[in-house]
């Protein structure tokens, strides 16, 4: 017969199981991709935000996303690194942590998509609408559309989350690496039922509005690019459209593998791994794919590195 504590302040984390010869290349790996990650898009954030030329919507969009990676990656990793070096038995996390955990990892997922929606917003409304861009993207359009992103996120996680505290807690194991809210509910003995449809519903809306506004954007864009002869047109719209799209993979990817590997219960060593990826590979792809092919990024970090190495040479 199960034992049951109620509403306990101190919850246990299963984490990852690691065998022993593997505990210290896991961290290592963790650990470096977190600093990986922290400089990549603290640079990439610096960068457009002391760079005049990067003043442009799209990069000014575009830093939502280095933000979102460093918070995401900064409420998860540190404590997973921790975890990893700990017995199972001493993985201890208090509630209010892990409420907030929670709220912060489910703020990642949700602000990765509607960030993007409002990249395809932007890149519909230059290649679709280009005599109109300057008009409609203002400063003050892109602060409306950031704060709609992260208000949006902000309200559906917070009703997300707000369902689950008020249920009583019975159990004290999180069956997780780090504090979700289905791990947080299912320490609940009461009827979940309300949780499962609001989050079925979050998902389900979500997912549409997110796939929805890729698609339609994409389909006006391809459109345009068909029917139009300009080929500098078409030869920007490809280098942008390419950029904002390959990174919308990279997380949808990230995000179906957890979804399928939940379908199967004896792959959960596989599914947690792939939850911690999920932080891991979009925060680390996002500042590369962008400063690659990002032309204004590449001119800037060619020039610093010329002027570097110039006076190095003349002090020789």
């Amino acid at each position: 017969m199960e034992n049951y504590t109620y509403n306990s302040f101190i919850l246990q984390l299963e984490g990852l199981n690691v065998s022993n010869e593997s505990i210290y290349p896991v961290f290592l790996f963790f650990l470096f991709s977190y600093l990986f990650i922290l400089v990549a898009n603290v640079g990439i954030a610096v960068l457009v935000f002391t760079d005049k030329n990067l003043h442009q919507p799209m990069y000014l969009l575009f830093c939502n996303l280095p933000f979102n990676d460093i918070l995401g990656n900064s409420i998860m990793v540190p404590r997973l690194l921790i975890d990893i070096l700990r017995p199972p038995s001493e993985r201890l996390i208090s509630y209010y942590e892990c409420v907030v955990q929670a709220f912060t990892t489910h703020m990642f997922g949700t602000t990765s998509h509607t960030v993007l929606m409002i990249m395809a917003f932007d890149r519909y409304v230059a290649i679709c609408h280009p005599l109109r861009y300057a008009a409609i993207m203002t400063n003050k359009m892109v602060i409306k559309l950031t704060v709609s992103a992260w208000g949006v996120a902000f309200v559906l996680v917070g009703i997300l989350l707000g369902l689950t505290i008020r249920l009583n807690r019975c159990r004290t194991k999180i069956m997780n690496p780090y504090c979700d809210n289905a791990s947080l509910f299912k320490l609940s003995c009461e009827s979940v039922f309300v949780n499962n449809v609001y989050g079925l519903t979050f998902t389900v809306v979500l997912l549409s509005a997110s796939i929805g506004s890729i698609v339609l954007t994409y389909t006006q864009i391809t459109i345009v690019c068909l029917t139009s002869k300009n080929k500098s047109l078409n030869s920007k719209a490809l280098k942008t459209c390419s950029t904002h799209l390959m990174v919308y993979l990279i997380m949808m990817f990230s995000g179906m593998i957890i979804i399928i590997l939940h379908r199967f219960p004896q792959y959960s060593d596989y599914r947690k791994l792939s939850a911690i990826l999920f932080v891991l590979v979009p925060g680390s792809l996002n500042p590369i794919i962008y400063g690659v092919q990002s032309k204004e990024i590449r001119k800037f970090l060619f020039e610093m590195f010329c002027t570097k190495k110039c006076l190095a040479s003349c002090k020789k």
